[in-house]
Parts: structure tokens; sequence; C-alpha cells
């Protein structure tokens, strides 16, 4: 059963039920047409809320409705163990050969490129022994300038997987690294991701401070205007609109054009200034700029702009951005634990665009 369409799944539970059309479309407040056109597929179930209705009439659990989808593959949460067992070592045994600089660094790239791709389960199986070979290299300054952002990217990666004690971690490895190598520079890059992990724990605080303290020591402008929004968005978390908005106008005289005003929109969304955030919002989407950001940074803003119009009811807005999300980066919507729970929360919505049942039926929330 679980290979037939849903309408002949209603068919075919009605039938079990003893209901005649006629009877199962009193129970639903529908016509027999309507019951007829839905069982042989000509009327088509794209509503949460429809499929609720039907699975509540017929006494089955809505899952049973559902096309049956492909299992999660389990070395996803193996290659997350794998990663944590790597930053627990505190000893490694001596390398048979030491590293070549050369090739680590063509990995940690196409690592990172995954990263702006949002294809977190294969960036997540090569990780470990990216940073356990990281950390293997011969010291000095070459060694640092690559195991600095390994460690952050292990962060940034963590923080998307809700793992945030295990970013904090990360984070602070990556800052310990680069400030024994004595280089503003290195803890500029560090603390990037660091701010991330401490704003994701909530500790909008300590990220203000880690962001201006570091943006105030590096000349690299767009490693400057990244840690000044990065402090603009704690700020808007601790609620100080002031001070966000003048972090803000710093930011975007030193960074990129499009990341900032992406953080402004979040920073208004988060101090609850959503008519100002969508008209920035809509301002941003539709000029030259937004194009040039990542996939990963684009759909990660869209879940921004998806949380803000659900906290203000606006099911459509929000499922549209969910919808638009996915387009952009697969893995930021499938591989997410916070946007699944943001594509369940939305399609309870009647309001919800039709395509969020598929989404919501794929991720099987």
């Amino acid at each position: 059963m679980n290979e037939l369409p849903v309408g002949r799944r209603v068919a075919q539970w009605r039938v079990r039920r003893n209901l005649t059309q006629q009877q199962f479309a009193d129970r639903l407040g529908k016509s027999k047409s309507w019951v007829d056109k839905v069982e042989r597929g000509v009327r088509r179930l794209e509503r949460v809320s429809n499929l609720r209705e039907i699975a509540d009439a017929l006494r089955i659990d809505l899952d049973v409705l559902l096309p049956e989808q492909p299992r999660r593959s389990a070395p996803a949460r193996t290659d997350l163990e794998r990663l944590r067992a790597a930053l627990a070592r505190y000893h490694l045994p001596a390398a048979a050969a030491p590293s070549d600089p050369a090739r680590l660094r063509a990995r940690l790239e196409y690592a990172e490129q995954s990263y702006r791709h949002a294809r977190y389960p294969p960036l997540l199986a090569i990780l470990p022994d990216l940073l356990d070979d990281a950390r293997a290299a011969d010291p000095g300054p070459a060694a640092d300038a690559l195991l600095v952002p390994v460690y952050g990217l292990v962060a940034l990666v963590l923080v998307k997987l809700g793992r945030v004690e295990l970013a904090w971690l990360a984070a602070d490895r990556s800052i310990a690294v680069a400030r024994s190598a004595s280089d503003a520079r290195l803890v500029a890059v560090a603390s990037v991701p660091l701010v991330q992990a401490l704003r994701s724990a909530g500790r909008w605080r300590s990220a203000l401070e880690a962001a201006l303290v570091a943006a105030g020591r590096v000349g690299d402008p767009g490693l400057r205007g990244a840690l000044l929004a990065q402090a603009a968005l704690a700020a808007a978390g601790r609620g100080d609109g002031p001070a966000a908005r003048k972090l803000l106008d710093r930011a975007a005289q030193a960074g990129d054009g499009a990341a900032v005003e992406a953080a402004g929109v979040v920073a208004e969304a988060a101090l609850g200034e959503v008519r100002a955030a969508t008209v920035r919002h809509e301002r941003l989407t539709t000029g030259d700029e937004w194009r040039w950001l990542p996939a990963e940074h684009r759909a990660a803003y869209l879940l921004d702009v998806a949380r803000m119009h659900a906290r203000a009811g606006d099911g459509l807005r929000a499922g549209r951005a969910l919808l638009e999300a996915e387009r952009t980066a697969r893995g930021e919507v499938h591989d997410r634990p916070a946007a699944r729970d943001l594509v369940a929360v939305v399609a309870r919505s009647p309001a919800a665009p039709p395509g969020l049942t598929s989404l919501a039926a794929a991720l099987r929330v």
C-alpha cells in the first residue's frame, strides 16, 4: 500500500471502514463528487489540513496517507560521532609522514565549497579526517593558517546541525590557535564562527563583545564588516535597536553590501520590526547583489525570513520563503533540525502554500 497514490489509499481505507462515498463525504462535509475526484486522483490533496481531516474521518494516523519516503541514511549520525571523537582527541599518534600543506589546503577549499552549497552530509564525512590531518601538520605559521579555518568550519557545521556546545568548543579551539600565533587576521577569522556559536547559544553579550574586540583589531575591511554585522545581530538579539543599527551602518562602510543588508533584515526581525524587515527584504532580493551571496548564505537567510513571518502569523509568506530556501540550497532545509521544525510549524497554517505539503511529507514532519 505504501506505493499507492494518496487518492487510492483514501479509497482503500474508506472501504476498510465500510463507508460508501456518500457516507464518507457526509463525515467530511464535502460532496460525493469531491470524494470521487480525490479517490481517482483528479483532485489533488495538497494541504496538510485536508489530509488531516481525511485521516481523522478514517480514524488513522496522517502518516498512513503520506507517500513512503526514503529513510535518512545512518552515516550522517556516524560521521557526527566521528567528528565529536576527533574534537575529543588531545593527543594524536605520530604520523608516518608529515601532511602535505598544499594537499591540506586543497582539501580545505573543497570542504569550504561544500559548505557554501549546504552539502552537509558529505562535508560531515570528510571533516574528522581533515581535522586530524590539520592538527598533525608540522607546527608553524602555515599549519596555523590551515588549522584555524578547519576548526572554524567544524564550528559552523555544528551550529547548522544544532550542536551548539560542540560548535562553541571547536570555535574556542580555533581562537586558541590564532592567539598563540599572534596573528590579528587569524583571530578575526576564528572570531566569526565563535560569534555565531555564541549567538546560537543565546549568549548575546559575549557574542557582541567578541565580535567588537576582533573587529577593532583587524585591518581587512571584509572581515571587519562581517564581524560588525555579527555584532549587530548580537545587539539585536539583546533587544538593543539603536546599537544594532549603528553597527550595521559601520558594517556597510566596510563589508559586503548584500550580506550586511541581509543582516539588517534579520536584525529588524529580531527587534520585532516586521514591516521594516519586509521592506528591506524585498529591496534586497530584487537587487543584483543578492545572487552573488553563496547559496548557503541565501538559504539560511530565507529561513530567518520564514521564521519572522511564521511568528507574525503569516503562513503564506513563511511557506514561500521556506520553499525558496529549499530551491536555493536543499541541504539547508533537509539537513538542519531547526529548518525541519520550522517546516512542521508552518505546514500547520491553513494559509501555507500548497507546495509546503509536499515538503513536509518529504521531511516526514
